[in-house]
């Protein structure tokens, strides 16, 4: 490098200082279409996120550093195969007095993503990391710092697999709670101590029924009666029904009373976090940017994504307070609307359910990549209708135990987080020389670098000649 190193603090025994660019070689990927690879090919064809397919030709001959150069810059892979990286990435061949494993470590170590200083896509420019200061150990040392580095990251991977376990148990057992809440399992107790009081919910249903058909002022379309043979038995008092039999589904918004100028809550779905239902409602617009081409909803309302993938990854909420009292979004929400008596959060539990998701995605209509869930279907879907009384101690138990669960996600989040710290410290202990002890037998890494420099100028001169070669035979079959 040309670019004279000041050294940032004393070296260990046996190690010097360098520059990143004094070790290795960043070469470019080259281009490789999915529609020009042998989808039977056994050579894995890497892009700047990992492998993203298989090829049966390499562009690199022996194994190999795979580093994102745009998109997922700084991305660090090790390939122990020969590989064809393609034009978004580097790939690093270290010299033969470099461990391949040692400068895979070094390289995830210093972070090459903090390098870009573009202004669109992400890009990593080689010369930034070639001007990286480094200490650099003996050969042997290297050897050394990959067996301990593999050796604690073997035991922390272990942990990190136990709390991963954790969070899909965790997401199962969440699921299993909401399937035993319609069941009735989860107020077994709480309906034998109260057998006799809760006005059982045929009685509600036929009230919502009566209310609807006032309201809709003869209008009201009843829904086909509900086949129930072959669903599942309901504990006492409670009824199946449809959910199009006690909300309405995307309802008409009137507008009144408000001017066109005046600002609304905007809430597309980017907004809306899977499965938890949490909203930013921060967004508005004037009313005259959105009353046109976007759904209207008022503040209880359920929006429930029926797109994929929103809807199965469960995007669905409840509208908090709007400004102004409405709302306005994306298209692909289905509005649903629970008369007053009714706790919304029972039905965004019941909409959430990964089996009615699942079941949804199967009803769905349109053609590929506009596939939708319909109307008719969230109309007609079945659902388990408890007592009034009943339907809000659901709620609670639910809550309860999602609590429960909430604060052992947070101790595991906790615990990921903690094991990411630690595999930073682990390399940041081996490459300041504190991970293993320095031997004063190992040859000193200044040596190496000189065999470094000695190898890079043998191969500058081979490919100058080759060239040259080249340029000769060319010029000769021109004549």
């Amino acid at each position: 490098m040309t670019n004279q190193l000041v050294a940032k603090g004393e070296a260990p025994q046996g190690w010097v200082w360098a520059r990143l660019g004094d070790i290795v070689e960043f070469e470019y990927g080259k281009g490789l279409r999915k529609d020009r690879r042998d989808i039977g090919g056994r050579v894995p064809v890497y892009g700047s996120n990992g492998i993203l397919g298989y090829h049966s030709d390499s562009l690199v001959r022996y194994p190999c550093v795979v580093i994102g150069r745009k998109g997922a810059i700084g991305q660090v892979h090790l390939s122990k195969t020969p590989c064809w990286p393609i034009d978004t990435t580097y790939y690093v061949c270290p010299p033969d007095c470099i461990s391949l494993a040692f400068s895979y470590l070094l390289l995830c170590y210093l972070r090459l993503g903090s390098l870009d200083r573009s202004t669109a896509i992400p890009g990593l420019n080689r010369d930034d990391a070639y001007r990286l200061a480094i200490l650099v150990p003996p050969l042997a040392e290297q050897d050394r710092i990959v067996a301990r580095i593999e050796e604690l990251f073997t035991r922390l991977e272990a942990g990190v697999e136990a709390l991963t376990k954790v969070k899909a148990q965790l997401k199962r057992y969440r699921q299993a709670v909401l399937k035993h809440a319609f069941e009735g399992k989860l107020t077994v107790e709480w309906r034998e101590s109260r057998r006799h009081e809760p006005e059982p919910a045929s009685v509600l249903l036929e009230r919502i029924k009566e209310e609807r058909r006032k309201t809709a002022g003869g209008k009201y379309k009843e829904l086909p009666p509900l086949d129930i043979s072959e669903l599942p038995q309901l504990p006492e008092g409670w009824v199946w029904t449809r959910l199009g039999v006690i909300a309405e589904i995307n309802p008409k918004l009137t507008i009144e009373n408000l001017m066109e100028d005046e600002e609304v809550t905007f809430l597309p779905m980017r907004c809306v976090e899977e499965l938890t239902g949490q909203v930013d409602a921060s967004l508005t617009r004037r009313l005259s940017e959105v009353r046109r081409g976007y759904t209207a909803f008022a503040s209880g309302d359920l929006l429930f994504a029926k797109i994929t993938p929103c809807m199965e990854n469960g995007k669905v909420t409840i509208a908090p307070d709007l400004k102004n009292g409405m709302g306005f979004g994306s298209t692909e929400f289905h509005v649903i609307r629970l008369p007053e008596p009714f706790p919304r959060k029972l039905l965004f539990y019941f909409l959430v359910r990964e089996d009615l998701r699942k079941d949804a995605k199967r009803n769905m209509t349109g053609t590929a990549g506009q596939l939708r869930v319909p109307v008719r279907y969230m109309q007609g879907l079945a659902k388990p209708l408890p007592p009034l009384p009943e339907q809000h101690r659901i709620v609670e138990e639910i809550e309860r135990r999602f609590s429960v669960a909430d604060q052992i996600e947070k101790a595991v989040e906790h615990g990921l987080k903690k094991s990411e710290r630690l595999r930073q410290s682990i390399l940041k202990r081996a490459f300041e020389g504190r991970l293993v002890p320095q031997d004063p037998n190992d040859e000193p890494a200044e040596i190496l670098l000189e065999r470094i420099k000695e190898e890079r100028a043998k191969q500058l001169t081979e490919k100058r000649v080759t060239v040259s070669r080249v340029k000769r035979k060319r010029g000769t079959e021109g004549k």
